[in-house]
């Protein structure tokens, strides 16, 4: 056993933005810490979503903020309550990085990467004394919170007076996140529920001719409608057209209604608005216009700004008989029916529901079966869209899952 009198470690499992702050947060009461990392380099998954500008959080009034954590959010404004999205912000100055806020209310970095944000917190870590072990990839923990990792000098077993899983959950597992964990977790009968697609996109039964035609097309100025337990909610923005279907920030933020909508009842039909710009009486006033000579698709292009991927879409739903009839050809560019199939596999999506529930933890992260192992990031049983505030909690609960771990160590320091 260990003498938890006279030893003050921590061991972390998964460099990415959770692990690390619980390892700033440990380090900084003065308890060792080592950070172990399946890849090369801790924070890759990290990097690849600032490649193209890094979202580091969201500068929107705080209830419409904590709003966006859907069903779990009395758990999420616990850990926001002590580092919030401002404090990130701020945190981030600490390190000589700048932020603004984007026109969408969005915040980034001032340089818009990652890498420079990353770099100089690891920088920061490695002066503190966080030690850092890559190609340690974890396969199991036993009652005495022994951790089993497979590493290029074969199997090797760690011991620590606490320890804080931040594992991700089941996306991008080229990048270290494959929810393999999910399994020796529930060898120890800790309540796990099932990893589900979030923020991800959708198939549709797309004809051919389409799918061949506009894969990679984006749909910009347009808005969806999907119908919640009787209510309407609508949102506009821009999404992308794929050969199995579509994906987007648009189709992310209502990915977890769809997703469940889709679970119940095998599919879900979404509208969009391909003229949100233009009232449905205008429209028709514009689409009853004499025609001429011109095609169709000229007419619509030169008439109502409905164009390429956008006349694609109306073509999948409208059968030329149709198509002269202003009236019903206004109705369907404001609310083109669109129905959805399934969401696309957990590889290939941006983040992953499910994880280890909240009533497995105590407030403080630790999940009760396993006393001093606590869980922190995309791991645990909640969800959120993109926009910043997938990372936003990713932070905060690495800093809460960090003081539980001191406490927890300094508890057994205590006369």
């Amino acid at each position: 056993m260990i003498d938890r009198l006279t030893t003050r470690t921590l061991a972390i499992v998964g460099g990415g933005p959770a692990g690390l702050m619980a390892a700033e947060t440990a380090i900084a009461a003065g308890i060792q810490v080592d950070v172990y990392e399946s890849k090369g380099s801790v924070g890759r998954k990290f990097l690849i979503a600032g490649k193209g500008g890094l979202n580091l959080t969201h500068s929107e009034p705080y209830g419409e903020f904590i709003a966006r954590y859907g069903s779990q959010r009395q758990h999420i404004e616990r850990w926001l309550s002590q580092f919030n999205a401002d404090d990130l912000r701020t945190w981030a100055t600490t390190l000589g990085i700048e932020t603004f806020v984007g026109t969408s209310g969005r915040v980034f970095p001032a340089e818009m990467k990652a890498a420079p944000l990353l770099r100089a917190w690891v920088r920061r870590l490695r002066e503190q004394g966080v030690r850092f072990h890559v190609h340690h990839y974890c396969v199991g923990i036993d009652s005495e919170r022994r951790l089993a990792f497979q590493t290029p000098e074969g199997e090797a077993s760690v011991q620590a007076d606490a320890i804080v899983l931040a594992l991700g959950g089941g996306s991008w597992p080229q990048l270290g996140s494959d929810g393999r964990w999910v399994e020796w977790l529930r060898a120890h009968h800790v309540d796990i529920a099932a990893l589900a697609p979030s923020n991800c996109g959708f198939d549709v039964a797309w004809s051919e001719v389409f799918a061949q035609r506009f894969a990679g097309h984006p749909v910009k100025s347009v808005a969806v409608a999907v119908v919640s337990h009787g209510t309407t909610l609508r949102q506009q923005g821009e999404f992308v057209t794929t050969s199995s279907g579509v994906e987007g920030s648009l189709i992310y933020a209502f990915s977890a209604l769809i997703r469940d909508e889709i679970r119940e009842r095998g599919a879900m039909q979404i509208h969009l608005d391909l003229a949100p710009d233009l009232t449905h009486e205008r429209l028709e006033r514009q689409l009853a216009q004499p025609r001429g000579g011109r095609s169709l698709t000229e007419f619509l292009r030169r008439t109502v700004n409905i164009e390429g991927v956008k006349t694609g879409l109306l073509y999948e739903v409208v059968p030329k008989s149709a198509m002269n009839d202003a009236h019903r050809l206004a109705a369907t560019l404001k609310s083109l029916p669109l129905t959805l199939l399934r969401p696309r596999p957990l590889d290939e999506v941006i983040s992953t529901a499910g994880g280890v529930r909240f009533d497995a933890m105590s407030d403080d992260l630790m999940i009760s079966l396993l006393p001093g192992v606590f869980c922190a990031g995309e791991m645990i049983d909640w969800e959120a869209p993109t926009g910043g505030y997938l990372l936003t909690a990713c932070f905060a609960s690495g800093r809460l899952a960090g003081q539980g771990a001191v406490e927890w160590i300094n508890s057994f320091r205590s006369p």
